[in-house]
């Protein structure tokens, strides 16, 4: 009898256990303490690793996302349009774009400010004047500006992810992040979950359970000529890349110039170990 009570007193202790267990996973769900909730979806780039370089022809596509979507509220100061003609269009066509923005300059001979046309030495315009103005638009949170976006956003990943990061030159933590990001946001929160009223729930947002902006991309909301998909899932890669470029215009240099480099090093090691063996070839040791 005595075991039989002893049996059911730790088959009671292990249901409680998985129980309790149970409702700590439903607690954590519904309020949980690390952001992201969800990690950010490794995706595979063009211009990740050693030997990677851009995709001209989705930077140009996630140019056009960039235009027709995120500019309405987020700013690129740092980008010039002359810069563009890394992504493979003519001077005359970055003249032709630089044109279509108004650029508030002065002051003028009178002392005056004055709105002109863009130029190719002008850098993309902001959409709103100031950062309060940008906030009040905006729920009170002013959209951050975009040149550095792809190096500033990044999700940290932890033990062992980062010691194979180390091996495998991982460096898309900023792209990754970016298009999860933007992919989601059709996600229904847990059960218990509370939604701060004016935010949209997104797993993946490194902030917290919510964010201010609402979903900006839909299927077919941006026109493709090469014949892409004209997905979110596409949209939210082609304007990840652009942004990565924006972030770093001079990844591809900076790769050759540290293959040149390493090439010279090898080379000069070589050099310097054959001269010192016939140096020393007649000497005794």
């Amino acid at each position: 009898m005595k075991k039989i009570l002893t049996s059911l007193a730790l088959i009671g202790l292990v249901a409680a256990g998985t129980a309790a267990i149970a409702a700590e996973e439903e607690h954590n769900a519904a309020a949980p303490t690390h952001f992201p909730i969800n990690e950010p979806k490794e995706m595979s780039w063009s211009f990740t690793g050693p030997f990677g370089t851009y995709d001209k022809a989705q930077l140009q596509r996630g140019l056009k996302v960039y235009k027709e979507v995120c500019s309405a509220c987020h700013s690129m100061n740092l980008v010039a349009f002359r810069t563009l003609s890394d992504l493979g269009y003519s001077e005359a066509q970055i003249k032709s774009l630089a044109a279509t923005y108004t650029i508030h300059d002065g002051p003028n001979d009178a002392g005056d400010m004055f709105d002109r046309p863009g130029k190719p030495s002008d850098h993309f315009p902001a959409p709103f004047p100031n950062v309060e103005a940008a906030a009040s638009a905006n729920g009170g949170a002013a959209p951050p500006d975009m040149s550095l976006l792809a190096k500033a956003r990044g999700v940290e990943r932890g033990f062992p992810q980062f010691v194979f990061d180390i091996f495998t030159q991982y460096d898309a933590g900023g792209p990754d992040y970016i298009h999860s990001l933007l992919t989601g946001y059709d996600q229904t929160p847990p059960a218990g979950m509370v939604i701060p009223e004016g935010t949209h729930y997104n797993p993946y947002f490194m902030s917290g359970v919510s964010l201010k902006m609402p979903k900006p991309l839909s299927d077919g909301q941006v026109t493709y000529d090469d014949g892409a998909p004209q997905t979110v899932d596409q949209y939210s890669r082609d304007v990840a890349s652009f942004l990565a470029w924006a972030a770093e215009p001079h990844m591809e240099d900076r790769k050759k110039t540290g293959f040149r480099v390493l090439a010279f090093l090898l080379l000069f090691g070589a050099l310097i170990y054959m001269t010192k063996r016939r140096v020393w070839a007649d000497v005794a040791h």
